[in-house]
């Protein structure tokens, strides 16, 4: 089963009755000029005025509306119908994966996980070390709650160690964003998913294949030259310390180990069973339930409310607290995906992601290439991998209809790819990198920047080597 975010009855409707499609040469000018309108719009309200990202997509969606020829009063009716279904769709999964990071925080596995590998990792094998910490913590955390999470551990470690932050920083950092960008349960893999009707099991073993060797180039191979490049003293202090009892419990490595893997195993396993065509059997029928994205995430949350909660002698309000407390930070994150849902269902059915799609394939560029290519403009041009991804996703979702699964899958990861590519002053994440490992712009620029751009190169050519094996 795939996820599908299904044009909305009452907004395709709406817009048949408001406009045609235009299929003359005019018509064809008219929608393309409406998409880099739109597109202009966002990124020069995001860029230059500062505005919040979710009022940018509702504007920019009503900019591209009015331009493709939609009435006033209809110009919101598909931005509406697009924030709802992809809030259905990915927000309570996006809502899940917070209550398992959360608990995976506040109980100590993650630092479990840490202090376990650690120990067991000579000086010479640390930048390997926190490249797969990264990797295995990284699974169920977003991006920012991933950092602020390991920054401190990479700040001890370089002090501990005597070594520069940027070698052991920059294999963590890689870690992060390649799962970030590639691998569901991250809004970002989840949202082009479900643009593009592609199926999530199998993207999410192709994330994770294509993740390795991305991880490993731009992650422990980079860093030593990076290191050399950008020379920077081993930290005196150690920023962003934890406030947790360092004394209270915490669960065993191989409890912690199992919760955060435990939605990756449940959704892999449908994958195989969809894959050798044993569905109807009671046993494909059981992992097809149980490995459906929400039915895994809600089984793993309800895990870690036992492993991370009450096994670790906390009482039921303590729990239903730290729940709580788990979806103040993602509100934000639900208001942007929710208005580049929007956007996105704008551009489908105003028909200017058809026109695109077919100058793209008049040019006999690659779908995987051209989606890279869309997502890595819009990533520079506004800082945002979430929009970035959206709105390639969007442009592309016509051309994902003709493709095979697993090159639908690929084309998600190309976008993936594309939308972390550069990050520099117009993202959060450039400002927080910087002033975590306490660099200047020009050093942010040769480190992190670098990183970003090496792994989001390394990654496309992976994928295209995928798409001409499988």
């Amino acid at each position: 089963m795939m996820l599908t975010l299904a044009s909305h009855p009452l907004a395709a409707g709406a817009l048949r009755a408001a406009t045609e499609t235009p299929t003359t040469d005019a018509g064809t000018t008219q929608l393309i000029l409406a998409a880099v309108l739109g597109i202009a719009t966002i990124i020069v309200l995001i860029v230059w005025l500062k505005l919040h990202p979710f009022l940018s997509l509702m504007i920019g969606s009503a900019v591209l509306a009015i331009v493709a020829g939609i009435d006033f009063v209809s110009a919101f009716v598909s931005f509406s119908a697009g924030l709802g279904s992809t809030v259905a769709g990915v927000g309570v999964l996006i809502a899940l994966g917070a209550i398992i990071g959360k608990m995976l925080i506040d109980s100590g596995g993650a630092d479990q996980i840490v202090d376990t590998i650690l120990a067991r990792t000579p000086l010479q094998r640390l930048p390997w070390a926190m490249a797969l910490i990264a990797f295995v913590v990284g699974i169920p955390l977003f991006f920012e709650v991933g950092v602020v999470l390991l920054i401190p551990v990479v700040m001890m470690v370089a002090r501990r160690s005597k070594v520069s932050p940027i070698l052991v920083g920059i294999p963590a950092l890689a870690g992060l964003s390649a799962l970030h960008g590639l691998v569901p349960p991250h809004p970002g893999p989840l949202l082009a998913i479900d643009a593009l009707g592609a199926n999530l099991g199998l993207t999410l073993g192709l994330g994770l294949l294509v993740a390795v060797p991305t991880v490993i180039v731009a992650g422990p191979l980079l860093a030593k030259p990076l290191a050399v490049w950008v020379k920077l003293p081993p930290p005196t202090t150690v920023l962003g310390v934890s406030e947790r009892d360092e004394d209270a419990p915490r669960p065993s490595f191989a409890v912690a180990v199992t919760v955060v893997l435990l939605p990756v195993i449940l959704m892999l396993a449908r994958t195989v069973v969809e894959m050798t065509g044993t569905l109807e059997s009671p046993v494909g029928k059981g992992l097809e339930f149980i490995g459906t994205p929400l039915v895994a995430l809600l089984i793993t949350s309800l895990v870690s409310l036992v492993a991370f909660g009450s096994a670790m002698g906390r009482t039921r309000d303590e729990i239903s607290t730290l729940v709580d407390k788990s979806f103040a930070p993602i509100a934000g994150i639900l208001l942007i995906v929710g208005a580049g849902g929007g956007f996105k269902q704008t551009l489908v059915d105003t028909g200017v992601g058809d026109v695109i799609a077919s100058g793209i394939s008049d040019a006999n560029l690659s779908p995987l290439l051209a989606g890279w290519l869309v997502a890595a403009l819009i990533r520079v041009a506004t800082g945002s991998a979430t929009v970035a991804t959206i709105t390639a996703a969007g442009i592309m979702a016509p051309l994902a209809a003709g493709l095979s699964p697993t090159h639908a899958a690929l084309l998600v990861l190309a976008i993936g790819a594309g939308s972390v590519f550069l990050s520099h002053v117009n993202d959060a994440g450039f400002w927080l990198i910087k002033e975590y490992f306490g660099m200047t712009v020009g050093q942010t620029f040769k480190t992190w920047s670098v990183m970003e751009c090496v792994l989001s190169v390394v990654a496309l050519v992976v994928i295209l080597m995928l798409g001409l094996v499988v």
